[in-house]
């Protein structure tokens, strides 16, 4: 990565820390002196840059100053993160959540904390780096199974024996880098086979997926079955944080044990309240997501159209495959000519071997930017600077 990085930098191509350096609306920004259509912020719902989310935040800052100083079991309990514990417990219909200063934390925290040495931990193989880095953690015998695949998932939890009652399975809502659903129910019916404990990482399918948006596992009907729900709050809900929530009163003890909430000053008062305001909009106001999917079915549809390589379902998550790195590189840098800016995926951080030109859809974009990125990609195609799928 270093190596490919200085090539660029000597280049100056600038895909990896691109630095925006003023924010016109929730979907338009100056980037590298370019004025673009932010396509790949996973600002899903728009509200990173809702009015309402910066007054809650500075009048916290007001209240309670910019920092906690300390972590949650020091001085770093305000009232403000326990009522976000309650409305995120409350959300989701169970009686227990723990908040986290990251998104990274919560998922790394609760795979380092919920199995360990004796236990055995089942992940899909496409998991993201926060799960790898806690269970790798956590002392367990670590497995993966094929990626989605609940065969694949039964055949290893037959082989464990009595041992599946120790044994944590970890799957996500919505895979980050293709925008792929995990088959949940599925997954669930192969858990209530054999056993184990079900943890979800609804990252990226909080406000996507689901009647009330709480994710992949409402929206299949299988949240009985997942005893761990983790998730962040730097997508849908536009702030800096994440989240465990359960049916479990075990995670209240475990809280005590999570080296990554110990060990870290709680999120600042702003962050907590702008969280707080989000989530509370995301519940009252469902047709943000009704405008996320009109966008995302529409972008998607019309790169699949075009004969591009898209990720195998719709989702707010539209990533086109390349298996060239030089025309990854050339692309990426035309988008951003055009003006728009999207996300370069490169190995081992994409699922294959291949290149992503990745897009996240938001609910604030405009008819006018989805077109627009429409057109840029025709663009491409039109001046043979990326090719079609091989059928």
């Amino acid at each position: 990565m270093a190596g490919f990085q200085a090539e660029l930098t000597e280049r100056d191509i600038k895909p990896f820390g691109a630095v925006t350096e003023k924010f016109l609306s929730p979907t338009e920004g100056i980037v590298g002196g370019r004025k673009v259509i932010l396509a790949g912020t996973n600002n899903y719902l728009g509200l990173a840059y809702d009015q309402r989310c910066i007054d809650a935040a500075q009048r916290a800052a007001q209240d309670w100053g910019t920092g906690t100083t300390g972590s949650r079991l020091a001085n770093g309990s305000f009232v403000e993160h326990e009522l976000l514990e309650q409305e995120l417990a409350d959300f989701y219909g169970v009686g227990h959540a723990i908040s986290f200063t990251t998104g990274y934390s919560a998922t790394m925290g609760m795979c380092a904390t919920i199995a360990g040495p004796g236990d055995v931990i089942l992940l899909d193989s496409d998991s993201h780096a926060s799960i790898y880095a806690g269970v790798q953690l956590s002392g367990a015998e670590i497995i993966r199974f094929k990626h989605s695949n609940p065969d694949d998932l039964a055949k290893r939890l037959r082989r464990l024996g009595d041992r599946v009652s120790n044994t944590l399975i970890v799957v996500e809502g919505i895979y980050s880098m293709l925008g792929d659903t995990a088959p949940l129910q599925e997954f669930a019916e192969v858990k209530r086979e054999y056993g184990g404990y079900l943890m979800v990482d609804e990252a990226h399918s909080l406000g996507v997926l689901g009647a009330t948006g709480r994710g992949a596992a409402e929206a299949t009907g299988v949240e009985a079955d997942v005893d761990f729900i983790a998730g962040t709050y730097s997508k849908s809900l536009g702030s800096t944080g994440g989240y465990c929530v359960s049916q479990h009163a075990m995670l209240d003890i475990i809280r005590y044990c999570i080296r990554a909430y110990i060990f870290t000053a709680s999120a600042s008062p702003s962050t907590v309240a702008s969280t707080r305001k989000a989530l509370e909009i995301m519940r009252q106001e469902p047709e943000l997501r009704a405008k996320l999917w009109s966008n995302a079915n529409k972008l998607y549809s019309s790169l699949q159209d075009m004969g591009l390589s898209v990720g195998p379902t719709p989702s707010p998550v539209v990533a086109v495959e390349l298996g060239d790195r030089e025309q990854a590189i050339l692309c990426w840098n035309a988008l951003m000519d055009a003006g728009v800016y999207v996300n370069l995926v490169i190995p081992p951080a994409s699922p294959s071997t291949n290149f992503l030109l990745r897009c996240s859809v938001s609910a604030a974009h405009t008819e006018e930017q989805i077109n627009h990125i429409i057109n840029a990609y025709a663009a491409l195609l039109k001046n043979g600077a990326i090719s079609v799928r091989a059928e």
